[in-house]
């Protein structure tokens, strides 16, 4: 079964497998978010949504919704 990022835990490090969606793929590649790169959970806002992950040494925050694309391997 494959998990999203959306779905990580707070200190979780995964490696990013591939996107879901081609259209926000490219926007999310432009921010750092490439295939193959380690990608790190730190902490969702107070209503869950957006969400801090930390990839390529950068702090970035994402909606649920772009996060959700991101399929990767723990």
């Amino acid at each position: 079964m494959a998990i999203n990022v959306a779905e990580m835990k707070p200190g979780e490090t995964a490696v990013i497998a591939h996107f879901d969606d081609e259209q926000i793929a490219v926007k999310l590649m432009e921010m750092g978010f490439l295939p193959g790169t380690a990608v790190r959970f730190n902490f969702s806002a107070p209503f869950g949504d957006p969400i801090c992950v930390t990839v390529s040494d950068y702090d970035l925050s994402l909606r649920l919704d772009e996060a959700a694309t991101i399929s990767i391997i723990n």
